[in-house]
């Protein structure tokens, strides 16, 4: 048995509406998943939840569709950042799609003063979460800001969220009661040759800042990523 195909869909979901996929979700549905005509599949978005559709007709471009039935409420998603300095192309794609995956709900890429990398495709970024949104069967698309300086990130970061900054020179691997599942909670990720002196000192006098340990072991950017993410996705399940 095959996995019902599952497309993002920014717009209004309710029983009944007919419309059409775009050019390149039409592509999808007729010629990788082979959909005929009366087929299932599924709508998602954070707003209107997940919707069973079914395909009436393949034309030349684009394929018209119909919204069946709710499948799947929309509901209230742990609100986990990655704050992330930017790294070469393919472990960073890699550590969008993992973070995705893993919970993940806003992106911010960051220019410290160690980054090699000094700019990021924003479209290419947008296209693989979108993705690993639709084959991880989550409901909500994470969003990805343009790129800021490590400095107006931690002066603008919302008063009621915290920053959790892995530090392999933190003692404390103890998140208990510092998180809170509805305000932000930010990890943060320095670059392949990790924050300045100057940058840890602004991180770590920050009042919003608490640091945590990853690993005896110096970990790659994007693996110190996906790890964080791991560990406070799960304590924010628990807390």
């Amino acid at each position: 048995m095959t996995s019902k195909a599952r497309l993002f869909y920014p717009d209004k979901l309710k029983t009944g509406i007919i419309s059409k996929l775009s050019e390149k979700q039409s592509h999808y549905a007729k010629n990788v998943m082979r959909l005929r005509i009366g087929d299932k599949f599924s709508f998602f978005n954070s707003k209107y939840g997940e919707w069973d559709a079914s395909i009436i007709n393949h034309g030349k471009i684009q394929t018209e569709f119909k919204v069946e039935k709710l499948s799947r409420p929309s509901n209230d998603e742990k609100n986990l950042w990655l704050a992330f300095s930017l790294i070469k192309k393919v472990p960073q794609d890699m550590m969008i799609q993992k973070a995705t995956e893993l919970g993940i709900q806003k992106f911010i890429p960051l220019l410290c003063e160690r980054c090699v990398v000094r700019e990021i495709n924003i479209n290419r970024a947008e296209k693989i979460i979108t993705e690993a949104s639709e084959q991880s069967n989550r409901i909500s698309v994470p969003k990805i800001t343009d790129k800021q300086n490590l400095i107006d990130f931690i002066n603008n970061f919302p008063k009621d969220g915290c920053i959790v900054f892995c530090d392999i020179n933190s003692n404390s691997n103890n998140l208990k009661n510092k998180i809170l599942k509805k305000s932000p909670v930010c990890i943060l990720i320095g670059p392949e040759g990790d924050f300045s002196e100057k940058e840890r000192q602004l991180i770590k006098g920050n009042e919003k800042t608490i640091t945590m340990s990853l690993a005896k072991n110096i970990l790659r950017a994007e693996t110190a990523a996906i790890s964080a993410t791991t560990i406070l996705s799960y304590n924010l399940d628990n807390n």
